[in-house]
């Protein structure tokens, strides 16, 4: 597959003006059914009187159920702010570009809205880096789904250089354009606060050398990162038969460049596979590969060599799997019976959400560069 070339705009531009387009695809200003952008600078909630609220849909927006809105921005940061609700009982989740989930299911009173905001990072391709899965449409996408989905206004504009948090990693990491397989990617957005955003490169497939060899991948990302981001570097999934010297020299050198770009490189160990013998998870469940290296191990060991934080994804997601044995821990990853296929690797839209909040545990804890963007 031929690399996607990397967006072409620079990474110290962030531009700091109001969006502005045709009022026929956005119409973000003086539009019926939009509220004021000074109602909409809040991020939590915002009640109203029925005869208050708004009944139609915002411009740039289409459909019941799911309710989809799509705006022709450049690739870059966005600030979004979006109110959920409406005349009647409402019961909204969101997503964001390639099935990045930004908001929860939310439940609102008949006559009652609720205001978030969000930075959303736009990428083109919007999903996986190298187009696996597709490219998506170029612009911003946003997706209402519930039970029944509101939304009665939305608000988009460049954000003014927000953190952004990069992730390199695997099809384990990756915003995985089609259900039922998820990355945890792509459940760590409901955490983050305004003013950070996700940039995920995960990528299918890929290895510690591959990803550094692509240029759609290391290269592209590099181009983008800015002074402070964070860049969470995760791999091991895929490195099935590298040395632990070609693996430890691969993460070094990820270090080296993350670096001298001015981000944070910090590790993540490789969540475990769903395999068992007897109640505990064996050598390949914990990655040791089949040239004989503890990948989770080297990659401590470089992280210590390089003082670089290591979020221990490994050890968690074993104490997580092994505390619900063989059967229970099924839940967390692609089951026949609910998702009509078996795979002991990928997660469940439940397991991703669980291992991203293993994640985010570690980053609070050792106080990481995007903890001061949590909720």
């Amino acid at each position: 597959m031929s690399p996607t070339p990397a967006p072409t705009s620079s990474r110290i531009t962030r531009p700091r003006t109001p969006l502005q387009a045709a009022p026929s695809r956005v119409g973000l200003l003086g539009t019926a059914g939009l509220l004021t952008l000074a109602t909409l600078a809040g991020t939590g909630a915002v009640a109203q009187t029925a005869s208050a609220v708004p009944r139609a849909l915002p411009a740039g927006c289409s459909g019941t159920s799911p309710i989809t809105c799509h705006y022709g921005v450049a690739p870059g940061n966005y600030d979004v702010t979006v109110s959920v609700g409406g005349v009647t009982a409402g019961q909204t989740e969101m997503w964001a570009e390639a099935r990045r989930l930004m908001l929860p299911v939310t439940r609102t009173a008949a006559g009652a809205v609720a205001t978030y905001s969000f930075t959303v990072n736009v990428r083109q391709p919007e999903g996986q880096p190298t187009g696996q899965g597709g490219t998506g449409n170029p612009g911003l996408d946003l997706r209402f789904t519930g039970a029944a989905p509101q939304v009665s206004a939305v608000s988009v504009r460049p954000a003014a250089q927000p953190l952004v948090a990069y992730l390199a990693g695997d099809s384990t990491v990756c915003d995985q354009p089609a259900a039922p397989y998820t990355g945890w990617g792509q459940m760590i957005t409901t955490a983050v606060r305004p003013g950070a955003a996700i940039a995920n490169y995960g990528d299918s497939g890929e290895s510690s050398g591959s990803f550094l060899s692509n240029s759609a991948l290391l290269a592209a990302l590099l181009s983008k990162v800015g002074a402070n981001d964070p860049v969470f570097i995760q791999f091991g999934h895929n490195d099935k038969q590298t040395s632990a010297s070609v693996y430890r020299n691969n993460l070094t050198t990820m270090i080296s460049r993350v670096r001298a770009e001015g981000g944070v490189p910090v590790l993540v160990t490789p969540p475990v596979r769903r395999l068992f013998d007897g109640n505990r998870l064996t050598p390949t469940a914990l990655h040791v590969n089949g040239a004989g290296a503890d990948l989770p191990s080297e990659m401590r060991a470089v992280g210590a060599a390089q003082r670089v934080p290591v979020v221990d994804l490994t050890a968690r997601s074993k104490a997580l799997v092994e505390s619900l044995g063989p059967s229970a821990s099924a839940q967390l990853f692609l089951r026949s019976s609910t998702d009509g296929v078996t795979d002991n690797t990928h997660f469940s839209q439940y397991g991703a959400t669980r291992m991203a909040g293993l994640v985010l545990q570690s980053i609070r804890e050792q106080n990481l560069p995007l903890a001061a963007y949590l909720r």
